[in-house]
């Protein structure tokens, strides 16, 4: 009996610590550190400037000293026979020359010297690296902009949830006083039936926000990388994570279009199509390198190669090889012309891209501006809107207001709440949308 309670509290304390060993609390900030290390987006970006910084060692090792082997066998499962008249007598003899097996091993060290396209080719491989870093930075901002507004919509449904709680259980409470009233003959039954639909509208928007909650927790999981079934437990609260972003100075913060990262994109992929034309045009200069060769060969009528006895004949060799471009029937230079028009149209795309980018960052300004805005608004209104209904409320069960009046007074207050936990949505989430617009830096712990 010892011995079963022992195991059966051994089992408890593993499936608690399993679970712990499952769940995460995390503060917006966390969440936001947690992601940028474990979200699959960023891990995908990570794997890409591994492959960027293979691709630099590619390149250059082309240009470095290569050494190859080869070892070669041949049998002659019939050897050729030549013919040669060697008495003049007219008559062609048959002779057989060689063995009819040989083998033959080579090392072959070889340099290029000189080849325009592989100086450029470098160049190039460093560009595509410093494309991919600059990738990776974008995908911080967006996987940054991902988590606030996930952790956001998780905030949001559970502050949605406690509000349409409070309001069932006062509109709960009104049902039973206005059903005791009509019992007691002080009202129409319309005005029960009225509370009814009412509450029966309020329960279904209560359950889909359930289920929205545990989707918005899926959400959030997405976001940070972690399996869709760990347990989140977010410490930041809604309406304290509101007032921390309101910072109405951030709209005055200079935008400085060379420094955000979209631009800086452009203006690799421009120095990438420069020099995608500057290496069609290298291919017309010539390339230069040189080889050293040393090898053996032995030949037997029988496989004795590996034996001790088997007599070898060296070989070495020496050689430089001089490649130079004559014609191509213009096909170098058609390639050329179709460099030269990426490149033009990389130049259009970076100014597009500067006035796009100012743009976005005027819009996003005045549209976090706008949130600011709304969500005061909201909390005002919301305040005012649960007065009237209070009032309407208590001039219904007064008997000196309709059911109909009270109606309006509680989709009044419903359609404020909603309008004021979507307010409050909005303006973390213009908040991220400003902060990437300006490319300001990610703010990582020591």
């Amino acid at each position: 009996m010892k011995t079963t309670v022992l195991l059966f509290f051994a089992l408890a304390f593993h499936l608690v610590a399993s679970a712990q060993e499952k769940s995460l609390h995390l503060s917006l900030e966390e969440a936001i550190q947690f992601a940028l290390e474990n979200s699959y987006n960023m891990q995908a970006s990570n794997n890409e400037i591994s492959a960027a910084k293979a691709t630099v060692w590619e390149t250059t090792s082309s240009g470095l000293p290569q050494i190859n082997a080869s070892v070669d066998y041949q049998n002659f499962l019939k050897q050729p026979v030549s013919l040669a008249d060697f008495d003049g007598d007219g008559v062609d003899e048959q002779f057989v020359f060689g063995r009819k097996q040989n083998l033959s091993a080579s090392v072959t060290v070889s340099q290029l010297l000189f080849d325009g396209s592989y100086l450029v080719s470098l160049q190039a491989s460093k560009t595509f690296l410093k494309i991919s870093e600059q990738a990776n930075e974008k995908t911080e901002l967006l996987t940054r902009e991902a988590v606030i507004n996930a952790y956001g919509s998780v905030l949001v449904s559970e502050k949605s949830i406690e509000i349409l709680t409070g309001n069932l259980k006062i509109l709960e409470k009104s049902l039973q006083d206005a059903q005791k009233i009509y019992e007691n003959g002080f009202n129409e039954e319309e005005d029960v039936e009225q509370l009814k639909i009412t509450f029966g509208t309020l329960k279904n928007q209560l359950n889909n926000v359930e289920r929205m909650k545990t989707i918005a927790y899926q959400m959030l999981n997405l976001a940070l990388g972690s399996s869709m079934d760990t347990a989140l437990i977010l410490t930041d609260d809604l309406d304290s994570l509101v007032e921390q972003n309101i910072n109405l100075g951030i709209i005055s913060e200079s935008f400085e279009v060379s420094k955000h990262i979209d631009f800086q994109i452009a203006e690799n992929d421009r120095a990438a199509k420069r020099l995608l034309m500057k290496l069609e045009q290298s291919k017309a200069l010539p390339s230069l390198s040189a080889f050293v060769n040393y090898g053996g060969q032995a030949f037997s009528d029988s496989f004795s190669f590996l034996k001790g006895s088997q007599q070898w004949f060296d070989s070495s060799l020496l050689g430089v090889s001089l490649k130079l471009p004559i014609f191509s029937s213009l096909g170098r230079q058609s390639r050329i012309n179709q460099a030269r028009i990426a490149l033009e149209t990389s130049d259009f795309r970076l100014e597009e891209t500067k006035q796009r980018l100012s743009l976005l960052a005027e819009k996003a300004k005045s549209d976090y501006q706008l949130s600011v805005d709304n969500y005061l608004t909201a909390k005002r209104n919301v305040g005012l809107a649960e007065r009237i209904e209070k009032k309407q409320r208590i001039k219904f069960f007064e008997g000196i207001s309709s059911s109909f009046d009270l109606l309006q007074a509680q989709n009044q207050l419903y359609t404020q709440q909603q309008n004021y936990v979507q307010s409050m949505l909005d303006v973390i989430a213009q908040k991220a949308a400003l902060e990437n617009a300006l490319n300001l830096p990610i703010k990582t712990k020591n």
